[in-house]
């Protein structure tokens, strides 16, 4: 049981990569937050892992939810650990133009903002235990960028390096930050990614993986397990690329 006695927030919980990850974390023996937009997927995904789970519907763009989540977690398990700051938002597949401004304005607010409010409601918490845990979703996207996602890639590459940055203003605290950057994964966003959901799609954009898959949400699952447990309690600041050997 790697993560047993951890309590463990994860944003976008409801489905994809977030649900992985709460299911796998939660065999691990950790008590789960699971935080979603999507309520329906959020509650089943919390009901589906039993009582070592509690749902709260949280925008993770805005500063009242964000602060509501951490605060649910605590009074509802006592305490907190880990914030998985995996709630992501995409545009369409297509020209950088295209984008709207209000398209723009959410992928910041999810993608990067999102961030940023977590750590101003969960650093105070994690001071006061003594350690703590951040883990960001980011994307190979934030390094190997793809044309026609431009401003996605560009949301991708400052969590990066907020990553990094937060990783070297925490350490005194005992506060890890660590990121994984997916490659494209098979989850509800993908049609996004690829403009259009087909076979040829599929084809092309696996392709460009080595190992010849999309990521699964396993695959993020475990790879979060390790950066999450004690067994990482000496890496911060790592971005490590999931991604079948694309990035290479």
């Amino acid at each position: 049981m790697r993560l047993r006695g951890k309590v463990c927030l994860i944003t976008g919980a409801g489905s994809g990569f977030g649900e992985g990850m709460a299911r796998r974390f939660a065999e691990e023996g950790a008590k789960i937050v699971v935080a979603d937009i999507n309520d329906e997927g959020g509650q089943r995904v919390a009901c589906e892992i039993g009582a070592a789970a509690t749902f709260i519907h949280a925008d993770v763009s805005k500063d009242v939810d964000v602060g509501n989540m951490v605060e649910h977690a605590t009074k509802t398990f006592g305490k907190l650990d880990v914030v998985v700051n995996n709630a992501g938002y995409t545009h369409r597949n297509g020209p950088m133009t295209d984008v709207t401004e209000a398209e723009f304005d959410r992928i910041f607010s999810v993608n990067v903002k999102g961030i940023f409010l977590a750590a101003k409601h969960a650093v105070p918490v994690f001071r006061a235990n003594g350690s703590g845990v951040f883990l960001n979703i980011a994307s190979t996207a934030g390094v190997r960028p793809p044309p026609n996602l431009t401003w996605y890639n560009a949301s991708k590459g400052a969590a990066i390096v907020a990553t990094k940055s937060m990783a070297i203003e925490l350490a005194s605290s005992n506060i890890r930050v660590c990121a994984l950057n997916p490659s494209v994964g098979d989850t509800g966003m993908l049609h996004l990614f690829m403009g259009e959901d087909t076979v040829e799609k599929r084809d092309a954009f696996t392709s460009m993986v080595p190992l010849g898959r999309l990521c699964m949400p396993t695959d993020i699952a475990n790879a979060a397990l390790f950066l999450c447990s004690d067994e990482a309690e000496f890496l911060t600041g790592v971005c490590l690329d999931v991604d079948g050997g694309r990035c290479i």
